[in-house]
């Protein structure tokens, strides 16, 4: 098997447990490198340190998939995703879950979202994407699910000489999925949703409402297809209207509040929350609450500054925006803004707002996307719920 050597200087992370090894970080290749297959990796002074598979075309030259001496075969990931299962089922996350978060379940550029009996896919590296067919048949020896679908319809797989597409798995089915959350019923579109179809790492996060939202008018920006607004109808709200810019998104937002018959509570409108916020602003618009719940500002690290203004401004405004005494919900999903670095915006808006909040929870995604201590990358949701009043 061909051996990647590693310099002696190394970012301590390796060691650690972190998958990912860069180019800077190799000293030598020992063999024929094909991309995508499986090389074993050691440290300088010849002790194993895992074995993985390698692209040289990728920044991330390998990405490790066992610190052991095991052979990655058709059982190895049958194995893995059938461990992944487990957690998700000790943790209470059977019907509808993130069944494999990437490097968070030791499978590195590798995401299935189990809906009802339907999941959906993406393999985001060369190497993991190579396996493809064996773990399609892990999940139907172990699931025998109704239908699979590819969502690998994303940029990064550029990155790793990958084409864009998508498409069935298994045989077609009607790929717009009904899934229960929390006692309410979505629809879920997996062939042209976000992402692979749905946001499931929001679902707990959307109970974390229920008592704030009763009796309130409530203005949620960034909707999609309505999640947090709908729960915000079913704990109890008098009224909500919820933004986005899509016009399919709100169309699916309002097929989904009727789909739980709160049609005359909560509403949905296409505008640019970014406009609308500011001249609400204006006009002295006022909400016993404000949701926000906005897309990635950034995927790079160079554009961190331009992420961080826009969250510091949409938070500003939506501070400006709720009543004396209201709360503001707001999000981030960006993993380059880092826990710590969230807090510090939102303490900032609300300096330049002129408000005084106070916490009331601060949470991460929901625990189908187990965070693994010393992977950033996995510790990527920000969740915040703060009471504001005037200063």
């Amino acid at each position: 098997m061909t051996k990647v050597i590693l310099k002696r200087k190394i970012a301590p992370r390796i060691a650690n447990g972190h998958p990912w090894i860069f180019n800077n970080e190799i000293n030598n290749i020992e063999g024929v490198v094909t991309p995508g297959d499986i090389v074993d990796v050691q440290f300088a002074d010849g002790s194993f340190a895992g074995r993985g598979y390698i692209n040289p075309q990728s920044q991330i030259v390998v990405r490790l998939l066992t610190r052991k001496k095991e052979e990655i075969n058709t059982a190895f990931f049958y194995n893995r995703i059938l461990k992944a299962w487990h957690y998700r089922q000790k943790t209470g996350y059977i019907e509808n879950c993130r069944l494999v978060f990437g490097e968070a379940d030791y499978l590195p550029s590798l995401i299935i979202d189990k809906f009802n009996d339907y999941f959906s896919i993406q393999t985001m590296s060369l190497g993991m994407d190579k396996w493809k067919p064996a773990i399609v048949k892990a999940l139907e020896q172990i699931f025998n699910p109704k239908g699979i679908y590819e969502r690998n319809d994303v940029p990064v797989r550029e990155l790793e000489g990958l084409p864009q597409q998508k498409g069935f798995l298994s045989a077609p089915f009607d790929t717009t999925i009904e899934i229960n959350e929390n006692g309410l019923r979505f629809m879920v579109d997996i062939q042209n949703g976000q992402k692979t179809g749905y946001f499931l790492d929001q679902q707990d996060n959307r109970r974390a409402i229920r008592h704030i939202v009763k009796d309130a008018d409530v203005l949620g920006a960034f909707t999609y297809t309505g999640t947090f607004e709908i729960h915000a109808a079913h704990y109890g709200a008098k009224r909500v209207l919820g933004l986005d810019i899509s016009e399919s998104a709100v169309a699916q937002a309002n097929n989904n509040a009727r789909l739980n018959g709160l049609e005359n509570i909560v509403q949905f409108e296409a505008m640019n929350a970014f406009d609308v916020l500011k001249q609400w602003v204006k006009d002295k618009r006022q909400y016993d609450v404000v949701m926000l719940d906005p897309p990635a500002f950034t995927k790079s690290r160079e554009n961190i500054q331009k992420a961080i203004t826009g969250y510091k401004e949409i938070n500003l405004r939506g501070m400006r925006l709720v009543k004396n005494g209201g709360f503001l919900v707001t999000s981030s999903c960006t993993n380059l803004v880092s826990p710590e670095l969230f807090l510090q915006t939102i303490a900032m808006a609300a300096k330049d707002a002129r408000k005084n909040i106070r916490q009331v929870t601060f949470r991460a995604q929901a625990s189908d996307h187990p965070i693994i201590w010393g992977m950033e990358n996995t510790n990527y949701l920000k969740f915040l719920i703060v009471e504001v009043s005037d200063i």
